[in-house]
């Protein structure tokens, strides 16, 4: 085992959850998403070889929720092919360490990512100076430390591919971080989007708390650069998925996530934009 695996941030517990925490069922033929706390995270089956992939590594402390639905959905002793990550926010690896150290698979992400899982880059503080709700205001306890996950983080094929997944491609979406990614497979049009957009308002301790569903823009208080996350919406609508499985809130599927896309990707400044942050133009420090 690479002794350089490592995790720079503290596992103790954050005191955030919603009323769906543990929520798992699939979305799509052998897509399953499991709700942790306040982030969901997914199980891709790849029934040609027995075998499947992780997508995320959930809240700290939830290594042994994933494994034993991994269990639960795959059957015993049966580790995963390998571990995309859309990206490195706490969130979103807090369990990666410990599933690393367990299963001794690659972990895959975008090239702009690798720092953050490498152990060399740290991502800005969260901003509570953001317009936003409680949430937002309470994101200073939330850690920006990397992880390290040594030999095992990998760059993702520059080819558009997802390793052991066929059929699936993955999609440059930055903006919430610069190498965020989502995933997209053609023949059904399921979308994993990470944080590129969300389907509550994560900034809001009542929306998240009660899982108000709603089509918004990616995490105020950790979004570096709202101009690519602008982007990074168009082109994700611009591809009409049929369902998708976003870092926060419940699946949407359908007209409601078809109109409820198209008008994210038109009113993106009215809707997603804070009218004031550290990331905008009207910084109040500014």
């Amino acid at each position: 085992m690479d002794q350089e695996v490592e995790n720079s941030r503290d596992q103790t517990f954050i005191p955030a959850t919603s009323i769906t925490s543990g929520l798992n069922q699939e979305i799509a033929k052998g897509v399953f998403f499991q709700t942790i706390q306040i982030v969901n995270i997914c199980f891709v089956e790849i029934p040609e070889r027995n075998g499947w992939v992780l997508i995320d590594a959930g809240m700290p402390g939830s290594a042994d929720d994933i494994m034993e639905t991994a269990e639960r959905l795959f059957g015993p002793d049966r580790k995963p092919e390998g571990i995309i990550l859309t990206h490195g926010h706490f969130d979103h690896v807090g369990a990666i360490v410990e599933l690393v150290k367990e299963w001794e698979v690659p972990v895959f992400v975008h090239p702009d990512e690798l720092p953050y899982v490498t152990g060399q880059l740290s991502y800005p503080e969260p901003d509570a100076s953001v317009e936003g709700g409680l949430i937002a205001k309470l994101s200073p306890m939330f850690p920006n430390e990397p992880v390290n996950l040594g030999e095992f983080a990998k760059m993702i094929p520059a080819d558009g591919s997802v390793p052991g997944l066929n059929g699936w491609r993955w999609i440059h979406t930055p903006g919430h971080t610069p190498g965020h990614i989502s995933l997209f497979r053609e023949n059904d049009r399921v979308l994993i989007a990470g944080d590129a957009f969300v389907t509550v308002r994560q900034d809001s301790l009542y929306s998240v708390f009660t899982q108000k569903q709603e089509i918004n823009g990616p995490p105020r208080y950790f979004t570096m650069d709202w101009s690519q996350a602008k982007e990074s919406v168009k082109k994700l609508e611009s591809l009409k998925p049929a369902v998708a499985i976003t870092g926060h809130g419940l699946p949407f599927s359908g007209e409601e996530l078809s109109d409820g896309l198209q008008n994210l990707s038109k009113k993106f400044d009215q809707i997603a934009v804070p009218d004031y942050g550290r990331y905008t133009d009207n910084h109040p420090l500014q």
